[in-house]
């Protein structure tokens, strides 16, 4: 499994962005050549706040699963902007993450260019940001995954400055969301995104979304998995013990990388089957 850290200059954000990428294009096994021409499924998984392009490596063991799924994963730095686009200052994370990074890593690697082979999933902050780009570029991934989804934004229009940490604020919610008033009906509401893929006549993603029995956004989750199904949207919704916490996340993409419509599971030749 290679692992490469690299830096692209993005036209969506005007600045140069650090990259991770787990891909499998040197795995063999023992008595195999490996394979040649071989385009991958991709998964682009995004940070929370605080983190970066390092997190996924650095808290979950997402290098291993990947491997054994024959799967490419792309970890891009998502700063604390919910991956939305914020045009003024040219910030467009939203086009970034669901068309230009996309497009980018295809031109480097090997990566399959169909919708069905390319996923997007992210912790926290970087949930919400692949539920939303998920369903804004339903034309670019083909499913979905939120693992303690901050699905934050009912009710986010009655925040106030008085007296809050930053995250709660409704400076910083207006920093990163825009106009509050009328969000519940603009594309950075991923219901609202679904209710048009519907009246389009579009392609939904498969949707998986998981959360910790302690955590806060347990509800948030729970309330947005029901909408789904409702809706008519495949998607799965697991819950098991733990927080907001790497010791869930690392559980649980484990489990959404199983769920995904992967190829194989072998583990390649690696230092930590040697003998």
């Amino acid at each position: 499994m290679a692992f490469i850290q690299m830096n692209v200059m993005s036209y969506s954000l005007m600045r140069t962005v650090p990259v991770n990428v787990i891909l499998p294009a040197d795995k063999f096994l023992w008595g195999q050549k490996r394979e040649k021409g071989r385009k991958y499924k991709t998964l682009y998984l995004l940070h929370g706040v605080f983190g970066n392009y390092t997190d996924w490596v650095n808290g979950t063991r997402i290098q291993r699963f990947a491997e054994e799924r024959d799967l490419a994963v792309v970890m891009p730095s998502g700063d604390n902007a919910f991956y939305l686009d914020h045009k003024a200052r040219n910030d467009n994370y939203g086009e970034f993450i669901g068309r230009e990074l996309v497009e980018l890593t295809r031109n480097i690697f090997p990566l399959s260019e169909k919708r069905e082979d390319t996923f997007i999933g992210g912790l926290s902050m970087g949930g919400y940001g692949a539920l939303r780009n998920g369903f804004k570029y339903n034309d670019t991934f083909g499913a979905a995954i939120g693992l303690s989804a901050a699905l934050i934004l009912d009710g986010i229009w009655e925040r106030t400055d008085k007296g809050k940490f930053f995250l709660d604020s409704r400076s910083y919610a207006e920093e990163c969301f825009g106009e509050l008033e009328g969000i519940m009906e603009s594309d950075r509401n991923p219901e609202f995104l679904v209710k048009r893929i519907k009246e389009e006549g579009g392609e939904m993603p498969l949707v998986y979304l998981a959360c910790g029995l302690s955590d806060g956004l347990l509800e948030a989750n729970r309330k947005f998995a029901d909408f789904l199904e409702e809706s008519g949207v495949k998607c799965t919704f697991e819950t098991g013990e733990g927080g907001h916490d790497w010791d869930f996340w690392d559980t649980y993409i484990k489990k959404a990388v199983e769920w995904l419509p992967a190829d194989t599971v072998s583990k390649g030749i690696n230092s930590g089957n040697v003998m």
